[in-house]
């Protein structure tokens, strides 16, 4: 018939753990004598020793072998992508005329967006440039090249200076094209780029009159090329502003505004957003 042993006493239990610390008998801490303690410490120190140089080697390579100021590789697109302000969730601009409180938010939008475009901003940071020819620069290092202003004023009935409402109140909305920045980018080859919208699935004239800022929604070519943000930390984008004079009322319309020229790819299938952008606009009176 099976026995059972004595249950131990808090004090046996204490007494074995105090052996196993230290053992008086066999000169051993912890289940080891204190010379393979010695010999362990001195493994894994010249371990990490050796991993922490090993780590420092490969960062200072990579520091190295890097341009702070101008990336290596770019997996961006080749063609930038586009964007439009006010910039609603779903990209869909919804709003009823005799309601200010349903385009309130977009004229504010506008307003806040643009106040970096004011031209006593402008001057403090930017230079005048000359139009119609790109801005190479030299230099190097942190802030070392400059950028060409762009004032809200060129963008007239959109700059919401003698209209804060932006076309909203009175069923004219305006909406601001934006590319996305890409360093060393040179659009249109040569050629000024401009925008050029239309209405998807639904008759053309339901889209109306536009209006473009600057005229013929041009991107001027001094804008260009775009150095980066430490190089060039005052950078503020180029803007095209669209009005729709006419659009049809109390009817979604899904519009694609492209940026046209040589180079500029904006017919990807399987990137919607690249050269182009498509956003629903519906205006209830």
């Amino acid at each position: 018939m099976a026995t059972f042993s004595e249950k131990k006493t808090c004090n046996q239990r204490m007494e074995e753990f105090k052996r196993f610390v230290w053992n008086p008998d066999t000169k051993e801490l912890m289940g080891r004598k204190l010379k393979d303690w010695v010999f362990i410490s001195l493994y894994y120190a010249a371990f990490y020793v050796v991993m922490c140089l090993l780590f420092a080697l490969a960062l200072f390579v990579l520091l190295y072998t890097t341009d702070p100021y101008t990336p290596k590789y770019q997996d961006q697109l080749k063609t930038p992508g586009v964007t439009i302000r006010p910039q609603p969730k779903d990209l869909k601009i919804s709003f009823n005329v005799s309601e200010p409180k349903s385009w309130k938010w977009y004229a504010s939008t506008l307003q806040h967006f643009l106040s970096a475009y004011n031209e006593s901003v402008q001057a403090k940071t930017n230079r005048n440039c000359t139009s119609g020819n790109y801005t190479f620069q030299g230099g190097y290092g942190p802030n070392s090249k400059y950028s060409c202003q762009f004032i809200r004023e060129t963008l007239k009935n959109c700059s919401g200076l003698e209209d804060p409402t932006f076309g909203y109140k009175t069923g004219q909305p305006c909406v601001l094209i934006r590319m996305n920045r890409i360093i060393n980018f040179l659009p249109g080859e040569g050629t000024i780029p401009n925008v050029t919208c239309s209405v998807l699935h639904a008759y053309p004239e339901n889209i109306g009159n536009l209006a473009f800022y600057p005229e013929n929604g041009t991107f001027d070519l001094s804008y260009f090329p775009y150095y980066g943000r430490q190089p060039q930390p005052n950078y503020t984008n180029p803007l095209v502003a669209v009005k729709f004079l006419s659009l049809k009322k109390n009817k979604e319309l899904e519009i694609e505004c492209k940026i046209n020229g040589p180079g500029i790819i904006n017919d990807n299938p399987y990137e919607k957003f690249e050269g182009r952008v498509i956003f629903h606009l519906d205006i209830k009176k």
